[in-house]
């Protein structure tokens, strides 16, 4: 029984690899198609934030407002491409007339594609891996609205990229003080000063800001200074 078993397991696994080696093909594709999709737009603001805020919600109008003035002062809108914070990007950028990207992968829940998504910057993905790399490559800046674990999922990665210095130094701003202080605080006291696995210019790396002109203003003088650059 055992050695049937182990012969079993033997033939899943050697199946499995033949179907991993072909994987890589539609890899590929996935990237192919991001690259030349985005880099057709130009400079984008990628904008991560929960699926589950409303319409009517004070971080669901915030985010309009500031995809709006984003996509007015030029930039294209990066987004999950979802409902929610993803939904209030995309609209503010398609009231501005701007570029509006959804990059969407398939979920057993929450994630359908907004309406206001570009037809022809409306791109799906099946490797979360890939829809990453698209998050980052072209984005000149990465605005955190308050989300859950994915939304801190991408937050801890585009701030680890940017602490290796794995590409250009980009602007990572959090909207929401009131949501975000609490983390800042634990990462401050704990991370930082308690354990030292910080170092002490990390954190200035993050901004925090309440408002939409801030943002703006922020970007506007940080690029009069540094180029405008695909990030790796």
């Amino acid at each position: 029984m055992k050695d049937q078993l182990t012969k079993l397991k033997l033939r899943d696994w050697t199946e499995t690899k033949a179907h991993s080696s072909w994987q890589i093909f539609k890899i590929m594709a996935e990237f192919v198609q991001g690259f030349e999709t985005l880099a057709k737009i130009g400079p984008c603001v990628s904008i991560f934030g929960s699926a589950r805020t409303k319409p009517g919600h004070k971080y669901y109008e915030l985010t309009v407002e500031v995809a709006k003035r984003l996509a007015e002062e030029g930039f294209g809108i990066i987004t999950g491409g979802g409902p929610g914070i993803m939904e209030a990007a995309n609209k503010g950028a398609n009231m501005a007339k701007g570029g509006s990207v959804g990059l969407n992968i398939a979920l057993p829940f929450e994630q359908s594609s907004n309406p206001f998504i570009d037809v022809d910057k409306n791109l799906n993905f099946d490797y979360f891996f890939v829809r990453k790399v698209m998050f980052t490559k072209y984005a000149q800046a990465f605005i955190m609205m308050p989300g859950g674990w994915g939304t801190m999922d991408e937050f801890f990665e585009v701030a680890t990229l940017i602490q290796t210095r794995k590409f250009t130094q980009t602007p990572m701003i959090c909207m929401g003080s009131a949501y975000w202080s609490g983390l800042f605080l634990w990462m401050k006291e704990v991370m930082l000063e308690t354990e030292s696995n910080l170092s002490p210019g990390d954190l200035e790396m993050i901004k925090v800001f309440d408002t939409v002109d801030e943002v703006v203003a922020y970007l506007t003088e940080f690029y009069t200074h540094n180029k405008l650059q695909p990030n790796f």
